[in-house]
């Protein structure tokens, strides 16, 4: 309980920090992301410890026998309270922070976790790769990250899911340098849109059988927002072509937005888009109760000749969590078609 209280605390005082969830806090003494960075696998599937903050992130649009659709999320969050080598056992100063859901066209149901490292309550190991939190686990079933078994356990939902890809993984911006707003602040980006999943997912005690697309990401950083950047919408989009468009806005509190994306081809080669290509725009709001935010969007890149308009199989994908926000599955029509994830923070 006293752990527990701690790491609420903690949580808490830094969701009052500059930008949405303290990533706009300034970081002296933690590593900086600098461009000319090169990945290296496996080293960057393990944990980056000398960084403030960094997540493994999945999302899966999945499809039961029938042609019903869910959505499944699992993220596992590492954050360093203060710069140094890790210290051992209770005195170690990570935190983690674990969340899930799974999404119908009916309900939307999330779960949180929270564990200090050091103590063997959640952990990161490169290789073989295994994230973990309590009973919650992403891991590897193969070299490196091409096979993946996903977990993750609650009261009203649990699922698990087995995932693989035949591609590598895709360097987001700069060959992996992922520049967040027009004053430099960044974050070292790569993903892996290209697995597919077979697994179960139980809702309420019942177990459907599912199969589907998933998108997995790995960021890292120490700040990678500006102090006025207060939140953004993330899109991962499967087109039925085979290629795959990550966009995103990060919103400042002027009404100024810093755009960036990735088209990424069938074969997996990235192209980096610039903002002037890009156009992201809100259509349509959903009122919660926690929150009035829009759950309609037009995307565009001119580039491409994409035009899409993209509308949420559950509007209600509220995540209830310490640093509440939206993210669930949604289709998208128009020049393309197909599927993906929106996730909204700082509204």
């Amino acid at each position: 309980m006293v752990l527990a209280t701690a790491i609420t605390f903690y949580i808490a005082t830094t969701a009052l920090a500059d930008g949405f969830a303290g990533l706009g806090q300034e970081a002296p003494g933690y590593a900086a992301v600098k461009p000319g960075f090169a990945l290296e696998f496996p080293r960057d599937y393990g944990a980056h410890p000398g960084f403030r903050t960094e997540w493994w992130y999945l999302t899966a649009n999945l499809h039961d026998a029938a042609g019903a659709s869910y959505g499944a999320q699992w993220t596992l969050f590492r954050h360093a309270m203060e710069p140094g080598p890790e210290k051992d056992g209770w005195a170690s100063q990570i935190v983690f922070m674990g969340h899930a859901a799974v999404t119908s066209a009916k309900e939307h149901l999330s779960a949180e976790t929270l564990a200090r490292g050091g103590i063997g309550q959640a952990g990161v190991a490169r290789e073989p790769f295994r994230a973990f939190i309590d009973n919650w686990s992403m891991a590897s079933a193969g070299p490196g990250m091409s096979r993946l078994s996903v977990c993750a356990f609650d009261a009203k939902f649990s699922y698990r899911l087995d995932l693989t890809a035949d591609r590598p993984p895709v360097p987001q911006g700069d060959n992996g340098y992922s520049v967040k707003s027009e004053k430099g602040q960044a974050s070292y980006y790569f993903s892996q849109p290209f697995y597919l999943v077979d697994g179960e997912i139980v809702l309420h005690g019942a177990p459907i059988k599912v199969s589907g697309r998933a998108w997995m990401d790995r960021e890292w950083s120490s700040q990678p927002l500006a102090p006025d950047q207060k939140g953004w919408d993330w899109f991962s989009l499967h087109l039925s072509s085979g290629e795959k468009l990550m966009l995103f806005r990060l919103r400042g509190v002027a009404e100024r937005s810093f755009l960036a994306g990735t088209w990424i081809g069938a074969d997996g080669s990235p192209q980096q888009l610039r903002p002037e290509d890009i156009s992201i725009e809100p259509l349509a709001t959903t009122k919660l109760p926690a929150v009035t935010l829009p759950t309609e969007w037009r995307l565009g890149v001119k580039s491409h000749g994409l035009g899409v308009i993209t509308r949420p199989l559950n509007a209600a994908s509220w995540m209830a969590t310490r640093f509440s926000y939206w993210e669930g599955p949604v289709s998208f029509t128009g020049s393309h078609d197909g599927e993906g994830y929106l996730e909204m923070t700082g509204y």
